[in-house]
């Protein structure tokens, strides 16, 4: 069971965040977003020196994570979409409202790897999660439409023994109807919860229909104030 070797202290500031923020009202927020590109890196020795945190977004190639980057931050294009899997293979980190970094990992399990513990992701990837100081919080993306991937849950339970703060983003929602959804999403808590004590926090999103925009920009205005 992960709870054995989580680092609590940590994590359970971030699920008190989450709780704090759905007794939150939300609907009536209007969260304006001013994003540059700062830079890409191929090693985390070159990320910014700053003390700006990074808000972290990672999951399968082809998972929509670029979609969903440009669909927070309003500017179409910022990420770049690519229809060939793995086309991102560098740290790219975009400037969001000059206090903090919107980080574009590369997506995980198109390239052919070894099989080893770390095998599936690639070093840049295990580096920065595991090793970068700047990167405060972590989502990772599932496919909503998909059954829990061996790739996604192996991933999380990398996160879960190393102690790495993260939530989980179901992507591509409008091509499911909400029955479907909630079903999906319903099996994907029932799997972890085989070997989670506590859940990580969970969000819906489709970038087409901009679905989840404030409640994931919201967790993390909160996440980042109550750091």
């Amino acid at each position: 069971m992960f709870h054995n070797i989580y680092d609590k202290s940590n994590l359970n500031f971030f699920f008190a965040i989450f709780f704090a923020y759905f007794c939150t009202n939300i609907s009536a927020m209007a969260i304006t977003i001013k994003a540059k590109f700062k830079c890409s890196s191929e090693r985390i020795s070159q990320v910014p020196k700053d003390n700006l945190k990074d808000i972290a977004f990672i999951g399968r190639s082809n998972v929509g994570k670029s979609s969903l980057v440009n669909m927070l931050t309003g500017i179409k294009g910022l990420a770049k979409v690519s229809g060939t899997p793995g086309k991102t293979r560098l740290i790219n980190h975009f400037l969001i409202n000059d206090s903090w970094y919107l980080v574009d990992l590369p997506g995980y399990g198109y390239a052919r790897v070894s099989k080893s513990t770390l095998g599936e992701f690639s070093k840049l990837i295990t580096d920065y999660v595991l090793k970068c100081e700047k990167m405060h919080f972590l989502f990772v993306l599932v496919d909503s439409r998909l059954e829990p991937q061996k790739i996604d849950l192996n991933f999380i339970n990398l996160l879960g023994e190393n102690g790495v703060p993260f939530g989980i983003i179901f992507t591509k929602a409008d091509k499911l109807s909400q029955a479907q959804l909630n079903r999906n999403v319903t099996t994907y808590k029932k799997t972890l919860g085989e070997q989670w004590e506590e859940l990580p926090p969970m969000f819906i999103s489709s970038s087409e229909k901009g679905r989840g925009r404030e409640e994931i920009l919201a967790f993390i205005e909160e996440c980042l104030s109550q750091s």
